[in-house]
């Protein structure tokens, strides 16, 4: 277990209003999710003990809402998945949309697969172990990524996994506009049609969730 600071108050954060609100009938694996997390996070190195106060806000609901870009059939490729973030949220709300986590520590990948997958019973997400150089297709609809690197790299990771004619969604900050700037010299290499930053969860959530979606030509 991680050496916790007795002045920081580490509980975990009470499932707020706007949870039932996003994930509708869904809620119960969503709670599901939680547990896990709060169970496992620490010990596996999955979430840090900082983030239990703001777990459902900060990680949880604020990639959930990113399924309103996703539509019904697609293949969706969530890069540096982590503890799931922000493929785990998205499936839950999204069944008919199909997940491939993909994630290079054997113990994160070890957990999606084996423990949050069948306790989900979230049959449209398959993980994958590796990195995203290594993933065997290349051709998926969306892919996304969460916290995993600045945008120009990350373009550069995960344009060669999507289809033509398909779409990035990174969640960024504050410096999406900056990152954007930066990345505008690989629009003709990388074939990318379009930067655009996208705002979702705004009518739900008390910190919206922002997304730079990039569209390959």
């Amino acid at each position: 277990m991680t050496n916790l600071d007795e002045n920081i108050d580490y509980t975990p954060e009470v499932e707020p209003k706007e949870a039932q609100e996003v994930f509708g009938e869904h809620i119960g694996q969503a709670r599901q999710y939680f547990d896990l997390l709060i169970r496992d996070g620490d010990l596996l190195g999955l979430i840090g003990p900082r983030e239990l106060p703001k777990l459902w806000s900060r990680h949880i609901l604020n990639s959930a809402v990113v399924a309103d870009l996703v539509e019904d059939g697609q293949l969706v490729a969530d890069v540096g998945s982590g503890a799931g973030f922000p493929g785990i949220p998205m499936a839950i709300l999204r069944p008919r949309v199909k997940f491939v986590l993909i994630e290079p520590m054997e113990r994160r990948a070890n957990w999606l697969a084996d423990v949050v997958v069948p306790t989900l019973g979230l049959e449209n997400v398959k993980v994958l172990r590796g990195r995203a150089e290594e993933a065997p297709l290349r051709n998926y609809d969306v892919t996304t990524a969460r916290a995993v690197s600045a945008l120009p790299k990350l373009l550069r990771m995960l344009v060669p996994l999507t289809a033509s004619g398909g779409q990035v969604l990174a969640m960024k900050g504050s410096k999406a506009q900056e990152e954007i700037e930066e990345s505008k010299s690989l629009a003709k290499k990388l074939k990318l049609e379009s930067f655009e930053i996208v705002t979702v969860g705004e009518n739900l959530l008390v910190d919206p969730t922002t997304v730079v979606r990039v569209r390959l030509l």
